[in-house]
């Protein structure tokens, strides 16, 4: 639906009030004009959609931020990235800019050019400063020991207690999105798969999912619960790595020593499946390709050991101490910030796109955790709850080796959205394609670009030591983020 700027805040009001929410925000550049596109989604597969189109000399929408903290954030990154201004955000600093960009250049307009020389253009970022008797800061990174990407921490402390931290981020920015341009969908596939290491499934669906429903092509169901498979053996892998570095944090080493020898079993039997220990080269527009079906065995024997070492750690006093009651997301605050995924779920909210958008039906019940109060064994137990649940999934979907169902000539429509629950939580793409099917525009959401804000409101009023594991039970992507 096409509306004029002025219009936006009242809809969008309507919107939120019957349970949508801001699932995308994206600039658009099509040469003679701006644009900007906002997409909501809501349980029941409803999605509504909104395009506003803005004059190049002047673009200017008025803010979300006041309605939807999400908004906020993606009209930021709009502003750094195509110059599209948020009129009477409360916020106006820059989100990923870094100082080195100078001021005007706008790298995701198609006359931005080259990218410019270095240079302290637009000053250091602003960092909110707390003061007081005892306050002082400690900076962390942004290079960090071990193979993790850059993020800079500042946190203002008294003591060991935590009064403020400020996560700055957007160091790796790679233009992603720009890469997909002029690109057809079957060679832009391994930018997707790439777009944060450890979710190549999630993001490869999402997009051959927009990519699908841009051409109106109809993905047989056995293909779509192959894909399904694949989606759940990605959660598993990555969810019991979590598990194990989780009781790393707190010193019992031996059962992540456990959880590593378990995930090496699982990466090795995606590499049975598909031919690649991370699932790539799976799944295709209008098809997925699998070498052979998951071992039901295997899987069983995998669900035994990891209710071991869950059993194990919660039986440990120390390992629960650290765990109960440490940096607390509250339900209201995960709700305010839009969280997605395990963290929302451990704070109490229902959201799961695999029930909420479903692309094939899974059979079996959402799973719903008895507890949920935020903290960082909430977080470890849903976790823990999410690998039973994904191996029953695979045992329910598991039938005949799907093919494919190749895709029309050319689209029927210009574009496409993608959703599904990847193991962090939601993944949105939304595609535009030109008439001979290469790719206009990809905007691609990360549930961590969303997630991010909650780890400092979490950390609030807990101690610098708490710092690692909270951040390891938040486990947000920094490429994901950053794109």
């Amino acid at each position: 639906m096409i509306i004029a700027p002025a219009e936006l805040p009242m809809r969008v009001e309507q919107l939120l009030a019957t349970g949508f929410r801001v699932a995308l925000v994206a600039g658009h550049d099509d040469g003679d004009r701006l644009r900007a596109v906002y997409l909501f989604t809501a349980p029941g597969d409803r999605r509504v959609e909104f395009e506003v189109p803005l004059e190049r000399s002047a673009p200017e929408v008025p803010t979300l931020a006041g309605l939807s903290f999400a908004a906020g954030r993606f009209e930021r990154e709009m502003r750094d990235l195509f110059g599209i201004v948020p009129a009477g955000h409360p916020l106006p600093r820059r989100l990923l800019r870094h100082f080195h960009w100078p001021k005007g250049w706008y790298p995701m307009r198609w006359d931005a050019g080259e990218p410019p020389e270095f240079g302290d253009v637009d000053g250091p970022y602003p960092f909110r400063t707390v003061e007081g008797d005892g306050v002082y800061e400690i900076p962390v990174g942004p290079v960090h020991a071990g193979l993790i990407e850059p993020g800079h921490f500042r946190f203002s402390v008294v003591g060991e207690t935590i009064l403020n931290l400020k996560a700055r981020l957007w160091f790796v920015h790679k233009g992603l999105e720009r890469l997909f341009e002029g690109r057809r969908a079957d060679t832009a596939l391994e930018l997707a798969e790439r777009v944060s290491g450890d979710t190549s499934v999630g993001h490869s669906l999402a997009f051959c999912l927009a990519v699908e429903q841009a051409y109106g092509a109809a993905v047989p169901p056995g293909v779509q619960r192959s894909r399904a498979i694949l989606l759940e053996l990605e959660r598993l892998y990555n969810h019991i790595t979590d598990i194990g570095a989780l009781c790393n944090d707190v010193g019992y080493g031996i059962l992540n020593v456990h959880a590593q020898r378990v995930r090496e079993t699982l990466l090795r039997h995606n590499e049975y499946v598909t031919g690649h220990r991370l699932l790539r080269g799976a799944i295709h527009p209008g098809g997925v390709a699998l070498r052979a079906l998951p071992d039901l065995a295997l899987m069983a024997d995998a669900a035994v050991d990891i209710a071991e070492i869950v059993d194990l750690a919660l039986g440990n006093s120390v390992v629960h101490d650290r765990f109960a009651g440490t940096a607390v997301l509250r339900r209201a605050q995960a709700a305010d910030l839009g969280t997605l995924g395990y963290v929302a779920r451990a704070s109490g909210l229902l959201l799961d796109a695999r029930y909420d958008h479903p692309f094939v039906d899974v059979g079996l019940p959402r799973t719903r955790h008895p507890r949920t109060e935020g903290d960082v064994l909430s977080r470890f137990l849903v976790r823990a709850e999410e690998i039973a649940h994904s191996i029953a999934l695979i045992s329910d979907l598991t039938g005949a080796i799907a093919g494919s169902a190749p895709l029309p000539p050319t689209p029927m429509g210009r574009s496409g959205v993608g959703i599904c629950e990847g193991w962090r939580g939601t993944i949105v793409h939304r595609v535009e394609l030109t008439p001979d099917g290469t790719l206009a525009r990809v905007k691609i959401v990360d549930p961590s670009f969303v997630n991010w804000p909650a780890l400092p409101v979490a950390l609030a009023d807990t101690i610098v030591p708490d710092f690692p594991l909270t951040n390891k039970s938040f486990n947000l992507s920094y490429a994901g983020n950053d794109l």
